[in-house]
């Protein structure tokens, strides 16, 4: 499956002024994978090394942190030639080896031809709890998420085509019936498959909903053993208490994150440091509130007022208990969770579109999906589940703050309109990829 994270990877590979690049990103959501394929089709050699039940291999940088040295041995072990211009290394989850974390500077010192890339699935957990004396400023960074709705579509029969019929047609014009439908159906399977690599190809090998809920369970089941294993231990039972109430407050109207909701009596010093945990690791996503948008938004965030959303729909659905079938045939008793599902799918599309979204609330509690910082602009985003598109916050915002351009985010096909003054696109759920085209 084509990932969009190749043509960054060759991007930074070609690259004159090049630093080891470092990437995080949740557990399974492709990392491995992708650098592997990168480095089998652009390198003549790859090495690579997982650190993850090799305590033997962290001698090589215990010793000392010539990289001279380290190259040598490391070719001995892998037994594959690390040779300038010609050779991927590869470090897998490197966070195990806090040393070999810290020979990051100087590979980028001393051996910077050297393509070295790292990554490590709770890496981000070990930098924020600065566990390791990280390289700051001597490497690149890059956060991989799982597969977004682009990918998904590509990974499909006729995928590919849909994407060009998509892109080929202005950002203001209706899709073809012939395109847009399929394009529905997909991102309704989405929402029930999600991201997830290995739930993806489950679904397209079998199209079993079982087995990829199935999958998906098993994924999930594999982040709550890895807070035993990874995590505080006194944080332990708090990322447990948080991690299953996250889908219990997205099905609230007001779903604003709301401390005491995880347990009775419990406040935010409480929870603070797990939630922050979960956050690190990749698996939760934080959508902070402001209230006086003006730039920059993150001078305006209100801290103690956000949600939280997962990183993925597919884990959301099945942490939810949520029936396939009740996504597919649009069953009228889910109408709130439908919303936040949605809520949920967009924010996944607009972090892997490279944005930093917030959400804004007036003082009379009228309340705008997403808001986005563009250039020196504000961009509001307004989100329906379905195509249903009348929306008073969103005119609220727009008389208020009066931004040049909008978006409106539905089940309804494209199309314009002006809302006080502010042009506003009316863009389908389903080329949600599309929104970076618009507002650039």
């Amino acid at each position: 499956m084509k990932r969009s994270i190749s043509k960054q990877l060759l991007d930074w590979k070609n690259k004159a002024k090049r630093k080891p690049l470092v990437i995080t990103g949740a557990r399974q959501c492709g990392k491995t994978y992708a650098i592997k394929e990168f480095g089998a089709q652009e390198f003549a050699n790859f090495a690579y090394i997982n650190f993850e039940g090799n305590e033997a291999l962290k001698s090589i940088f215990d010793y000392d942190l010539d990289v001279s040295r380290i190259v040598r041995e490391l070719t001995l072990y892998s037994g594959q030639k690390i040779e300038v211009g010609k050779t991927l290394l590869f470090f897998d989850e490197i966070q195990v080896c806090p040393k070999a974390i810290t020979s990051l500077k100087y590979f980028c010192e001393n051996m910077p031809e050297l393509h070295v890339i790292a990554a490590g699935s709770l890496l981000g957990v070990v930098i924020r709890q600065q566990e390791i004396s990280f390289p700051v400023g001597k490497v690149e960074r890059l956060q991989m998420f799982p597969m977004s709705f682009e990918e998904f579509v590509m990974a499909s029969e006729n995928g590919e085509t849909l994407l060009q019929a998509a892109k080929s047609t202005d950002a203001c014009e209706p899709l073809r019936t012939v395109f847009a439908e399929p394009l529905e159906k997909l991102l309704r399977y989405y929402y029930i498959v999600g991201g997830m690599p290995e739930a993806v190809a489950t679904f397209f090998e079998t199209h079993d909903f079982e087995a990829v809920s199935q999958v998906l369970s098993n994924i999930l089941q594999d982040y709550s053993d890895d807070f035993s294993k990874h995590a505080p231990i006194h944080d332990v039972p708090k990322l447990h208490l948080i991690w299953d109430s996250v889908p219990k407050q997205l099905a609230k109207d007001n779903n604003k994150f709301v401390f005491s909701h995880v347990k009775a009596g419990k406040r935010a010093a409480d929870l603070e440091d797990a939630l922050q945990w979960l956050f690190s690791a990749g698996l939760l996503h934080k959508l902070e509130c402001v209230t006086n948008a003006e730039l920059p938004l993150s001078n305006n965030a209100e801290g103690s007022i956000f949600k939280v959303y997962m990183s993925d729909v597919g884990l959301l659905r099945v942490k939810s208990g949520l029936d396939p079938q009740t996504i597919l045939n649009e069953t009228p008793l889910y109408a709130t969770f439908k919303g936040a599902l949605t809520e949920n799918f967009v924010l996944n599309e607009l972090l892997k579109q490279n944005f930093h979204p917030y959400f804004w609330r007036s003082e009379n509690t009228a309340e705008l999906d997403f808001l986005l910082e563009v250039r020196n602009e504000l961009i509001p985003v307004e989100v329906k589940a379905e195509k249903h598109t009348k929306a008073k916050s969103y005119n609220q915002f727009c008389k208020k703050f009066k931004p040049k351009k909008g978006l409106k985010l539905s089940m309804k096909n494209a199309g314009t309109a002006s809302v006080e003054e502010t042009e506003t696109l009316m863009l389908p759920l389903y080329e949600s990829f599309r929104v970076k085209e618009f507002v650039l």
